[in-house]
Order: structure tokens, then C-alpha cells, then sequence
């Protein structure tokens, strides 16, 4: 779900302290420095804020030079930076635990992604803030690249969770069940598009039975996409198309 609030995310560009190990009183690298001053400024401004090279620079104590050998294009560093705050915000401990079914594991990756983007007024607030800054913005090609950024980002994920279960399947050893490799960034996309539209109910008047429609619609899309192979075209009736 694309939400301009990850950017709220403390610390998210270079992780907890945890993660980085028992080394928290080192200095962090030139890149930490550069990627947590360009989240520093995604946060005050919003995701389709301008990253400027001279401004990032500037703030992570760094020469435009030095920035640009770790990130040679503004795309490159804009990726990197909303990469590491999404997975902050969703990171992938639910997809890893083998104690539970494979399609319950992927129905609460998913459902972390829902709950990053609020419910009643907190969900309203987060899609009134992208229709603001996404769409009835003037539509530059910044703005497109910070949009696709995003939506990148949330491709990659469902790929990531997709890919670890079908590792799972093939260590199984049973052909049948496989998931199909190739097939994976358009089942993917499939998901993307269901949690979407999930968002966007959760911002509309509901009634008080949309939990249990969640997640009725979460498990009837898994269980779609979980299906080791579709025989028919993407866009035939009942097969998962985007």
C-alpha cells in the first residue's frame, strides 16, 4: 500500500541499533550518513520531495562527490532509502516462521502492509495525503520516479515473500506444488493490487464486519496465487491477473 507516512519511520534509513550489531557507539559510515540524511528530508517533506545531491550532501557532512560514488543517480539513492524504510516498516519475520502454514504466513506479511496504512480516520488521513502529493499535484517526471519508487518497493516484497516460499516447495521435492519462478512478479502484482484496493476500503465508510471481509479477501488471493500452476492466460476468467 503506498503511503507517504513510511518517511515518519525514526531512524529507518539505516536500521535499529540492534541491527547493526553491538557497534552502536561507531561512527556511522559515509553511506549510513548519506542515506539517513536523505530519509531526514523525505521525512520533513514528504516521499516526492526533491533529493537534491548538494542538499543531501550538504546535510550528511559528505562531498557531492563522495555521495555520488555510493549512489551515481538520485534514483539509485531515492530506491535505497525507501527500501530501508519499508522494511522497517514491514519487515519479513512473519514470512520466516516455518511454526506456521505457508498461507497464513503471506496473509500476515500482507496484513502488516494494511496496517502501516491505519484504518478509519488514520488510513482516510494517509490517502487523502496521496491523493494530495500523487495526484492532483502537477504531474512531473519527479513526481512519477518518487511514485514508481514506491511502487517498486512494495513489488519487491511480495517477490521476496513469494520467493522464500517457493525455496520452501522446492526443498519439498514435490514438483506438483512448485511455484512457477517465472511467474512470480505477475502473482505478485496480483497482490499488490488486492492490498491496494483493501487500503482503499479501509478509508471509505465500512461496516462493521470489514475485518473479517479483509481477511476473507486476503486468503481467497492467497490461495490463488499459492496455486503451484494457472493452465489458462493471464485474464481469463479466475486466474490471477493484474
Amino acid at each position: 500500500m503506498s503511503d507517504d507516512g513510511a518517511a515518519d519511520a525514526p531512524g529507518a534509513a539505516s536500521g535499529s541499533s540492534a541491527s547493526r550489531g553491538s557497534s552502536t557507539s561507531e561512527a556511522p559510515s559515509t553511506r549510513e550518513r548519506i542515506l539517513e540524511a536523505a530519509a531526514g528530508i523525505l521525512r520533513e517533506d514528504g516521499v516526492a520531495a526533491r533529493l537534491s545531491v548538494r542538499t543531501v550532501a550538504s546535510r550528511a557532512g559528505v562531498s557531492v562527490g563522495s555521495l555520488r560514488h555510493h549512489f551515481p543517480t538520485q534514483q539509485k539513492l531515492r530506491d535505497e532509502v525507501m527500501r530501508r524504510i519499508y522494511d522497517w516498516i514491514v519487515p519479513a519475520d512473519r514470512i520466516d516462521d516455518t511454526s506456521l502454514p505457508a498461507r497464513d504466513r503471506l496473509v500476515e506479511s500482507l496484513r502488516q502492509v494494511l496496517t502501516a496504512a491505519g484504518r478509519g480516520p488514520e488510513a482516510r488521513e494517509a490517502m487523502s495525503r496521496m491523493v494530495e502529493t500523487f495526484i492532483a499535484a502537477e504531474q512531473t517526471e519527479e513526481l512519477r520516479e518518487a511514485y514508481l519508487t514506491i511502487e517498486r518497493d512494495a513489488q519487491r516484497r511480495i517477490e521476496d515473500w513469494l520467493e522464500v516460499l517457493a525455496q520452501e516447495r522446492d526443498q519439498e521435492g514435490d514438483q506438483e506444488t512448485a511455484l512457477p519462478r517465472d511467474d512470480i512478479p505477475r502473482r505478485a502484482r496480483f497482490l499488490s493490487t488486492v492490498v491496494n484496493g483493501l487500503g482503499l476500503e479501509r478509508a471509505l465508510p465500512a461496516q462493521d464486519s470489514l475485518a473479517q471481509r479483509e481477511t476473507e479477501t486476503l486468503y481467497a488471493a492467497v490461495d490463488a496465487v499459492l496455486a503451484p500452476s494457472d493452465p489458462r492466460e493471464p485474464g481469463e476468467a479466475g486466474s490471477p491477473a493484474t
